[in-house]
């Protein structure tokens, strides 16, 4: 689902929200049309629109209230408000609001890829419908029906790529991967989600509910099952085909940045003045294209070191039970490849406490010693061993008579650092203390 670019179908937002609201505004509006009183003296738009807002909000409770729900259950309340008043539903100052709340409430999920992906994506729709070109190549007129439907199936198209394009950089910032052809899967996915799958799904709990045990929902929960498969068959298919994933190491944050500026200059200026936000985009883009990925990459406790090989497969120093660090430090070095162990590398030379590995990289010779066990060692023999390497990696404390010629990575370095990634061509260290600044949830210990 990830690399489809179907993900935004499993959180609770806004294809969920909008489906309950709309269905919730369609029904009322029918519905109390078939009472003449009140049809005669109430304002049909206006009932069907506070119908609409009340479920809106249930639903966002009754699943959890969390941010992107949030954020779609405040949009939806104003695109209904804005319908009842007669105006333009789809503004710029509608997502200003919903941000505004959700950032009075939760500020700190600014920096969280759930908000930064929600917003963008809606403030990429508005963008883009909002535009004259747009506004003119969906504007009503005389012509057949088929026609009229291969326009819109076009406009969901250009949505889905425009979407796609706003997501990419805050993917790759933040999973270090990002899917292609997520607009073309979008296309089926979406409406057989909204049309299909969902209307499937409230008549089989309905059914379910009236007798409960009886089974009734059967059929329905069969059918929506049925059309479950049929979204993850085309998540496999799309995910399978070949440049679908789009792979890179940790993006700086001076990239991100600029990517974000561009974006919301193009967004939110009109004319031929917001194509100025193309320049930081192409900047962005050229300091992509000369990021590299990292020669070493070394874990917060020491415990998991890799080298990310130039012909693919990452190197690691052991193979735990728990993917879960090999995968970090696989996205990290933007790298889906197979992973092999020190010990059967030909380049690397294993004994039961360490490894010895030599990299050349640019020209340059870099000899590793990265340890593998907590137990003790003759100090002699491993000061020796440490004078004789550049780099030396341990997740214990190795004492002062551990030398090497370029940096020593124990337990006292990384405790204060956290995880290193190395380049070994210039020479410069990254290191995850300097990502997190001075919040309370880092305070590394005094040297």
């Amino acid at each position: 689902m990830r690399d489809a670019g179907l993900t935004h179908l499993l959180p609770i937002s806004g294809l969920h929200v909008s489906a309950v609201v709309g269905a919730a505004y369609v029904l009322a509006i029918r519905l109390l049309a078939l009472w003449p009183w009140l049809a005669l003296r109430v304002r049909l738009p206006l009932a069907a629109a506070a119908t609409g807002a009340l479920a809106g909000v249930a639903y966002a409770l009754l699943t959890g209230a969390e941010v992107p729900t949030i954020r779609s259950c405040i949009g939806a309340v104003l695109v209904l408000i804005a319908l009842a008043l007669g105006r333009d539903p789809l503004s710029m100052r509608m997502i200003a609001v919903a941000a505004f709340v959700v950032i009075l409430f939760w500020p700190e999920a600014v920096v969280g890829p759930g908000f930064q992906m929600s917003f963008a994506s809606v403030i990429a729709i508005v963008a883009l419908h909002s535009a004259a070109p747009v506004r003119a190549f969906l504007a009503p007129r005389d012509e057949a029906r088929p026609v009229r439907l291969a326009r819109l199936l076009a406009m969901l198209l250009v949505t889905g790529g425009v979407i796609e394009l706003a997501l990419m950089p805050i993917g790759l910032f933040h999973f270090h991967r990002a899917g292609v052809y997520g607009a073309l899967a979008n296309v089926v996915a979406i409406p057989l989600t909204t049309f299909v799958s969902m209307p499937l799904i409230a008549p089989a709990l309905v059914l379910d509910a009236v007798i409960p045990g009886a089974g009734l929902g059967a059929p329905a929960w069969w059918a929506a099952g049925k059309s479950l498969e049929l979204l993850l068959a085309l998540a496999h298919w799309t995910a399978a085909q070949p440049g679908s994933v789009a792979l890179l190491p940790g993006m700086a944050r001076t990239t991100f940045a600029l990517f974000v500026a561009g974006g919301l200059w193009l967004a939110l200026w009109s004319g031929r003045v917001r194509l100025l936000g193309l320049v930081p985009v192409v900047l962005g883009c050229a300091m992509l294209a000369r990021l590299h990925t990292p020669d070493l990459l070394i874990s917060g406790d020491g415990r998991h070191v890799a080298i990310p090989s130039p012909d693919g497969p990452l190197l690691v120093l052991r193979e735990s039970k728990s993917e879960f660090a090999t995968d970090n430090l696989r996205k990290s070095a933007g790298i889906d490849g197979a992973r092999i162990p020190f010990e059967r590398w030909p380049g690397a030379t294993c004994s039961a406490d360490f490894c010895t590995v030599a990299l050349d990289r640019a020209g340059r010779v870099t000899t590793l010693l990265i340890g593998r066990t907590r137990e003790r060692i003759d100090e002699r023999e491993l000061a020796a061993a440490c004078e004789r390497a550049d780099i030396v990696v341990s997740e214990r404390w190795l004492p002062r008579s551990c030398r090497p010629r370029q940096l020593k990575a124990d337990r006292a370095l990384l405790t204060r650092t956290g995880g290193l990634a190395i380049d070994l061509a210039d020479g410069r260290v990254h290191t995850v203390a300097e990502s997190q600044g001075e919040h309370g949830w880092w305070r590394p210990p005094p040297q």
